[in-house]
């Protein structure tokens, strides 16, 4: 649905991986950790000492990702493990 109705708005979507690590990765300077158990709701990135909401993390790592995918700026990161997520629309 959500599809059909940014294609209707003239939009699209964009949808992440399941496995795009969006809580674990600082959104102020990229640090990624593995060692992030679910049940830490905050934290603070080991590089630039940035404190992070889990939630608010990845939100803004979602949004980050979404917009690159958006403008073709993912194609820069395909070294990575995980991948943003794909345009439809």
């Amino acid at each position: 649905m959500l599809a059909y109705m940014t294609q209707w708005d003239g939009r699209y979507l964009v949808q992440t991986d399941s496995f795009y690590p969006s809580s674990n990765r600082c959104h102020a300077c990229g640090y990624l950790s593995d060692t992030i158990p679910r049940s830490v709701r905050q934290w603070d990135c080991p590089d630039c000492d940035a404190s992070h909401d889990r939630d608010v993390n990845a939100a803004k790592n979602i949004l980050k990702a979404g917009k690159a995918v958006g403008t073709g700026a993912d194609k820069l990161r395909e070294h990575e493990k995980t991948t943003a997520g794909h345009v439809e629309g």
